[in-house]
């Protein structure tokens, strides 16, 4: 099963285009170092890792706070297994080798949450 797991998450690596990306609602933009260190904007996809885990898998297990940039994620982290590292660690998912999968918006996205201005945050409409 991790055989076909890890396959699909090639091909789907392979269909993403190699452009700079602008983030559609539901994701999250990360950029508050990103751009100052000369990589773009980190676009995580939300609802792709949603679909597929319960929300304690990364807001419990991997220690991510709901809430837009109450988390100090750093290369160094992901590196060394915390947060997104946990699965991008070239085993579970690829690995942070693999910058432009992740560093894929466009210059100059702000960090938040696109969508996100509808609510007040989780759980508050």
């Amino acid at each position: 099963m991790g055989g076909r797991i890890a396959g699909l998450m090639l091909f789907m690596a392979l269909l993403l285009p190699s452009q700079p990306l602008v983030a559609e609602y539901g994701d999250v933009v990360l950029n508050r170092r990103s751009e100052k260190e000369g990589m773009r904007p980190v676009i995580f996809q939300h609802w792709f890792h949603r679909i597929r885990f319960q929300c304690k898998v990364c807001h419990h297990e991997l220690g991510f706070k709901m809430r837009v940039g109450s988390n100090d994620v750093r290369m160094t982290d992901i590196v060394n297994g915390k947060f997104c590292g946990m699965c991008h660690n070239g085993d579970v998912a690829w690995g942070p080798d693999r910058c432009d999968l992740c560093h894929s918006g466009k210059p100059g996205l702000p960090t938040g949450i696109y969508g996100g201005h509808e609510t007040s945050g989780p759980g508050r409409w």
